[in-house]
Formats: C-alpha cells, structure tokens, sequence
C-alpha cells in the first residue's frame, strides 16, 4: 500500500528540485548578464529572459516540493488508518476513530527520544528493535504521555 503511493510521490519532489535548481541558474544567469551592462536599456533583456522566469521557476518548484511532501505525509497517515482497520470492524467507528484501544499488552514501551510511552503490541512500536521497555520513574515524574493510538494510561495510574 505505501510503497504504491510513494512511487507516485517521488517524481514531483524530483520535479521541484529541478525547477528550483533551474531557476537559480536562470537567476545566476540574469544577474551575470545584467552586471556587465551599463545602460538601463541593455540591462532588460537579461531581466526578462533569466531573471524573472528564473524566479517564477524557483517559486513553482518550492510549491511542488511542498506538495510532495504533503502527498508524502498524507500516505503515511493512511497506512496508520490500515492498521487501525486491519485491528477489525469492531474496533473502528464510522469516523474512522478507534472505539476501543487497539493493543491490550500490560507490559510499556517507548523509544529513546520519544515522548510517548506505549503498550508493547501498540503498532507504532511493534516489531520495532528500538523500542525498549518504558522507565517506571520517567512514567511517575509524568516525563512520557501516553500514545494516543493504543491509550496505555489505565495501566500506569495517569
């Protein structure tokens, strides 16, 4: 499912990475051209022909990276909802909200770095090497929250 959607994703980040690397050197161009011209008349060519289709690529190019990488980010919100839904119907409401948490496992986990603590079947830390076992005196200092996904707090007294 991810790797399907990336593949589409991958062409337009290429796309405005050319268009911006395109419009710097129209730009580089432009100014090259205008500094060795002394008359305001001799000086517009250059302007027009480098310097402002460089800066209108280099603006369109910020935009389709910015795509991208909302494209890029909406993919991976997806696969999180898969995983809620290959929990079962019955755990997914019609709004897509999970109704009852989606791992059941007492035993908590977080990785280093993190701000969340969750239950060791929780898929954000499922299957995950470095995910390691959450440290009961930060869970009592309140230094972690609990994962939103898997809702581990009944088991910690929060």
């Amino acid at each position: 499912m991810r790797t399907g959607r990336l593949r589409t994703v991958h062409p337009v980040l290429w796309a405005g990475w050319a268009a911006l690397a395109a419009g710097a050197v129209l730009c580089v161009l432009g100014w090259y051209g205008v500094s060795g011209e002394r008359f305001a008349e001799r000086q517009l060519p250059y302007l027009a022909s480098c310097t402002v289709p460089g800066a209108a690529l280099i603006v369109a190019g910020a935009v389709l990276l910015a795509h991208g990488r909302a494209t890029v980010a909406a993919a991976r919100v997806e696969e999180l909802y898969g995983l809620l839904v290959e929990a079962g119907p019955a755990d997914v409401d019609a709004s897509g909200q999970a109704a009852a948490p989606v791992a059941v496992s007492g035993e908590l986990r977080t990785v280093p770095g993190g701000t969340l603590f969750h239950r060791a079947d929780c898929p954000l830390v499922a299957g995950k090497a470095e995910a390691v076992p959450a440290d009961a005196a930060l869970l009592a200092r309140g230094g972690l929250d609990p994962c939103p996904v898997c809702e581990p707090g009944g088991d910690t007294g929060r």
